[in-house]
């Protein structure tokens, strides 16, 4: 490459984290390395350590740009049901494989790092930034569908949890019924009562 033609700033940012993402689809989190990233995007690797000074921080920067800035819709229905059976509807439809993929593909780092899913996840999300489940729950809230009193992270990420179990146990689009069910049976039963 010229001097000419060059990458540099944004540009040459996209190219390496367009390249990040290709060898962590193909290769996993083993494989991803400074060295495969820097000759699959035409660069060197003290470029990549002068942005991204530890393996962690590129991946990191990686799933920013390849997933979590596609952030999932949240619906606005007016209903706490609804909202909540379309949203899980909308993360079927939009990431049911990528999940399954990242999932088995970052094994080595959550086991290389004793972090998990949950915790890159809300990595991902902006400082403040409350998670679908929570949003659908502060609207109801609003609405007056469910009483203002705390609670639990856990209990209102649930279906977003069990959908995930769901999806890996099967490797296949969740069905319809079973988002259903689990609004219908598990949550709304559970919300109401705490």
């Amino acid at each position: 490459m010229s001097l000419n033609t060059r990458r540099r700033g944004a540009e040459l940012e996209v190219a390496i984290l367009d390249a990040a993402w290709a060898v962590l689809i193909e290769s996993g989190y083993t494989g991803f390395t400074f060295e495969a990233i820097a000759a699959r995007a035409g660069t060197s690797r003290p470029v990549l350590y002068r942005r991204w000074p530890q393996r962690d921080d590129l991946l990191v920067a990686t799933l920013r740009r390849h997933w979590a800035a596609k952030p999932i819709p949240v619906p606005d229905t007016g209903s706490l049901r609804d909202d909540a059976i379309g949203f899980l509807r909308n993360v079927d439809q939009g990431r049911t494989g990528l999940m399954t993929l990242i999932s088995a593909q970052l094994v080595e780092y959550f086991r290389a790092t004793g972090t998990n899913f949950r915790e890159l996840r809300d990595s991902m999300r902006p400082p403040g930034q409350p998670t679908g489940f929570a949003t659908i729950v502060q609207r109801a809230v609003a609405r007056g569908e469910l009483a203002d009193v705390v609670r639990s992270p856990r209990v209102i990420d649930l279906p977003f949890d069990l959908f995930r179990n769901e999806m890996l146990m099967t490797m296949r689009p969740v069905t319809a019924d079973w988002i259903t069910e689990t609004i219908d049976v598990v949550w709304l039963p559970l919300l109401h009562t705490t």
